[in-house]
């Protein structure tokens, strides 16, 4: 068991120990008198004492190490321990009847007809850490305050359930349809915290690992924001974020840390439950998980408090006067620690005070079962009280909780610390009698076994005193945790003459549909009601989207303000920092931003203030990159508007494999709350907005949680002015024709969108001039939002066979268009094939299927034949089939057009910014 120091890293930080020390007689004195100090003055003096010290020592240039870590032991002293508040004895009372109930729900869904799983162990090992918020820190909507917000660990879920079963909030069939969303409805209760199946009681989904931290980060920032800007005083509200310590090897887990602490974000709160286990093993079985986050944390800017040790271990720290038992504390791996809970006292007499003869000299009156009883900080009431009271009065930093636990605690020998205790659904007679046992649960042994796998949940009655202790102080602090509300303030949406420019088009001038999308979002901020809820977020690419624009008069959103002096400031668009500014600008940062777009967009819940976030980012970088981010702000029931800039396989010219997107839509049709659309036009995307931002805040909504996705694109082009008697619910629901045939002749259809119908427009004439050929050119605005209109008219029809089928809207407007179809977009063809079952014409598609890559627009679109002459060419084969065209034309066509030739590619031009 023993491991050689110097083979564990992260465990001290070291500080004397590669220096000679040339007189240990005086550097005994200069021990001798600090230890004077500290018994004479207390810890808080001798803490001053020695920043004295090292602020000396810095300012004579004396080489002052950055302590990255402390020993293994509580960062909060004994002597500056607080008074805890609360009635220790009701509220440990109660926290065991909540680990049962939430260890027999899981259990009870394992049951052999059921057998849906669930976690037991983290909320076992966790539950003191979450109690002690629930009864003393975490506040309710209800609160002065408005209320905390709390991203609850996923896997602790059952907990919450438990303790809303105590409170009354939910019934006996609730708890037994936990895992059962569908087949126990009205009465099922979903596996993690998912806001989306749960909207009265979620506020937060979590359990997809690293981006609950993130999340928080910036849900504490937004808090700001929102103070900042003038919306609402957020000034004492906290953020808490309950962490695994295995998820922190999640990159997301550490990836914004630097945000909180550079923005000195002190509303935030990490609490990571450090059980050292991941979900197979130990998470540092080598090392000390707990002492990496330290000196991680610090480094990054936070505020750190340790909480190692419980109670019990005080009085024999007390009794280490040369070290012996700190030493080992600090140079005992994490796997040993995780061993010594699945042993028994015996064994940790042996093998961890049986190391110094010191130490086993401390321990020699105590009984094993008095060693076995020796806790873990984090399950200590007094010592996690110390912390929290210790991380919401602390200014200027962020704080991380580092709380020691036991996976499985109190589950028994067959759960606590073992490997195996995450995937571990149910308990055995055996377990649930000892389980009860330890607990004191007043269940007899006949209750037991009547049904082993129905085991009863406890509640002790409404009355009871304990019962009315919960609900008191729950009812001080505010109300019901976790609770979610939607209801907010007022949004008034814009006037019809805000999208009047984007309707009239660019006239002579070219522009692309992210300029003109730029100009419609400026025209919204300018509205004076409406303005001021917009959240533009971007990247660090405002400049290639246009917005540097929006510097000077909506400024940077910085919580510290412009302190330096500007390289840019005579320009007049010049970048401007205030604490006042509007737009988030989160620099290479996605899944920030995405998070950012979570915080803004949940806000008419979380704060009943509504904001509209518009994410503006390279398209590439966004489903592909962030989806999971996007997945969890679709369950936290986000609102808003992402926009897919610099879009396409072809279009980005120049840039190559990693930056063309040929898949985004496809990508974001997989999320049921993203509406996706892929406009031409500056008029196509007003009337896409107005509609979304009806659908998320106008009276008549009949979902109004959606997210809309537009791809918009950095080649410019003659902007039409909107066509008169224009076919705007073909718009909004996906598909419009924009010119009918002006010939006789063999008919087809075309259809492209976004970026792809010039081209289309282009391909029209050629098959009207160079073949006779009549077509009818239709702008796809959504491709996605066709396909699902046309399965929802299927599963009508295959579940009421009886009802008259409902024609989908694609075959409603296509009705009477005649010919073959062809297809093309700045996509892989699985796009536009989405709607092929629903068109009962011919139907062709093209498409880019293959990685992009760098080169001229016209001669990538002729490389994946979606250029207009590929369409011609295509049109004309489908034709010849038919017998509308000879059979030799097609051939004609091809080498006519040198289809064959990227370099004979004509559709697209030479401009737009990358």
């Amino acid at each position: 068991m023993n491991v050689a120091t110097e083979d564990i890293k992260n465990i001290r930080s070291a500080l004397t120990t590669s220096l000679p020390d040339a007189d240990p007689e005086e550097t005994a004195e200069w021990l001798e008198s600090f230890d004077g100090l500290l018994d004479a003055e207390g810890t808080k003096r001798a803490e001053f004492i020695i920043r004295a010290l090292l602020q000396r020592a810095s300012a004579h240039s004396v080489a002052v190490p950055f302590v990255t870590t402390t020993d293994y032991v509580n960062t909060i002293p004994v002597d500056q321990e607080p008074e805890f508040p609360g009635d220790e004895e009701i509220e440990r009372n109660y926290r065991k009847w909540l680990r049962w109930n939430a260890a027999v729900m899981v259990h009870r869904a394992q049951r052999p007809d059921i057998g849906v799983g669930g976690h037991i162990s983290t909320y076992a090992g966790a539950a003191t850490l979450y109690e002690v918020g629930m009864n003393h820190f975490f506040r309710g909507k209800d609160h002065p305050s408005g209320g905390d917000q709390v991203f609850f660990q996923g896997h602790a879920s059952p907990g919450m359930y438990a303790r809303a079963f105590l409170e009354g909030r939910l019934t006996e069939e609730q708890m037994n349809g936990f895992r059962q969303e569908k087949s126990a409805a009205p009465n099922g209760l979903s596996s993690y915290p998912h806001p989306r199946m749960m909207p009265d009681f979620w506020e937060f989904p979590t359990v997809s690992m690293g981006i609950g931290p993130t999340n928080a980060i910036y849900q504490a920032s937004m808090n700001r924001y929102l103070e900042n800007r003038g919306l609402k005083d957020t000034s004492d509200q906290q953020v808490w974020a309950f962490l695994g310590d295995g998820e922190m090897d999640e990159p997301e887990s550490r990836g914004a840390l630097q945000l909180a602490a550079n923005e000195g974000l002190d509303n935030l709160n990490f609490v990571i439950n450090c059980n050292m286990q991941r979900l197979d093993g130990p998470v540092r079985g080598n090392g000390k998980i707990m002492q990496e986050l330290e000196a991680f944390f610090r480094g990054a800017g936070w505020n750190v408090i340790k909480v190692v040790w419980g109670r019990e271990w005080d009085a024999l720290l007390e009794k280490d006067d040369d070290g012996a038992l700190v030493e080992i504390m600090n140079t005992t791996p994490d796997g040993d620690y995780q061993t010594f809970k699945a042993e028994s006292g015996g064994f940790v007499r042996d093998h961890f005070f049986g190391r110094s003869p010191q130490t086993k000299a401390m321990v020699a009156d105590m009984s094993d079962e008095e060693i076995w009883q020796l806790k873990r900080g984090g399950h200590d009431y007094r010592k996690v009280y110390a912390a929290y009271k210790a991380a919401v009065e602390f200014k200027g930093k962020p704080t991380v909780i580092l709380a020691a636990t036991v996976k499985g605690y109190g589950l028994g020998s067959h759960f606590e610390g073992r490997n195996a205790t995450h995937q571990m659904k149910k308990l055995t007679l055996e377990d649930l009698k000892n389980f009860r046992d330890h607990l004191r649960i007043p269940i007899s042994d006949e209750d037991i076994e009547r049904d082993t796998y129905n085991p009863p949940y406890y509640h002790p009655g409404a009355e009871d005193p304990a019962i009315q202790y919960l609900l008191e102080r729950r009812k001080a602090l505010g109300g019901d945790l976790p609770k979610r509300r939607d209801a907010h303030a007022d949004l008034k949406l814009p006037e019809d003459k805000a999208y009047d420019v984007a309707k009239r088009g660019s006239g002579k001038q070219q522009a692309a549909t992210t300029m003109a999308f730029v100009r419609l979002l400026k025209d919204l901020m300018r509205d004076k009601e409406f303005g001021k809820r917009v959240v533009p977020i971007i990247p660090d690419e405002a400049r290639t989207f246009g917005m540097d624009s929006f510097f000077p008069t909506s400024k940077i959103y910085n919580p510290l303000g412009q302190n330096y002096i500007s390289v840019d400031r005579d320009l007049m668009l010049a970048y401007k920092e205030s604490p006042q500014g509007q737009i988030f600008h989160v620099g290479i940062n996605e899944a920030g931003a995405v998070s950012a777009f979570t915080a803004a967009g949940t806000s008419y819940a979380t704060h009943g203030e509504p904001l509209l976030p518009v994410y503006v980012f390279y398209s590439m970088f966004g489903f592909q990159r962030t989806g999971d981010f996007i997945w969890a702000a679709a369950d936290q029931l986000a609102r808003g508007f992402l926009i897919g800039a610099t879009a396409g396989i072809t279009t980005l010219a120049g840039e190559g494999t990693q930056h063309m997107d040929g898949h985004s839509p496809v990508l974001a049709s997989t999320n049921p709350a993203v509406r996706t659309y892929d406009p031409a036009y500056g008029y196509e995307i007003a009337h896409i907005v107005q509609a979304g931002l009806q659908e998320m805040y106008g009276p008549d909504s009949e979902d109004p949680n959606k997210i809309y996705y537009l791809t918009v694109y950095n080649e410019p082009i003659v902007q039409p002015a909107e066509p008169e008697n224009v076919d705007v619910e073909g718009i909004v629901k996906g598909i419009h024709r924009i010119k009918e045939a002006e010939i006789d002749g063999p008919r087809v259809q075309l259809l492209g969108s976004g970026v792809s119908v010039p081209w289309v427009l282009d391909a029209q004439r050629i098959l009207a001039e160079d073949w006779n050929v009549s077509a009818d050119v239709w702008s796809v605005t959504s491709w996605v939002e066709l396909r699902r209109d046309g399965l929802a008219a299927e599963r009508e029809a295959f579940l009421d066979p009886g009802a008259e089928p409902r024609v989908p809207f694609v075959a409603q407007r296509l009705a009477g268009a005649t010919g073959p179809v062809v297809a093309t977009t700045d996509y892989r063809s699985d796009l536009p094939d989405g709607i092929r079952q629903f068109i009962p014409n011919e139907f062709a598609t093209l498409g880019g299927n293959d990685f992009g890559f760098a080169d001229t627009r016209a001669a990538a679109r002729r490389y994946f034949h979606i250029d207009s002459h590929s369409m011609v060419v295509r049109a004309l084969e489908m034709l010849a089939r038919r017998g509308e065209v000879d059979a030799q034309v097609p051939a004609k066509a091809i080498e006519k057009y040198r289809l064959h030739d990227v370099r004979a590619g004509e559709s697209g031009n030479a401009g737009g910014e990358s």
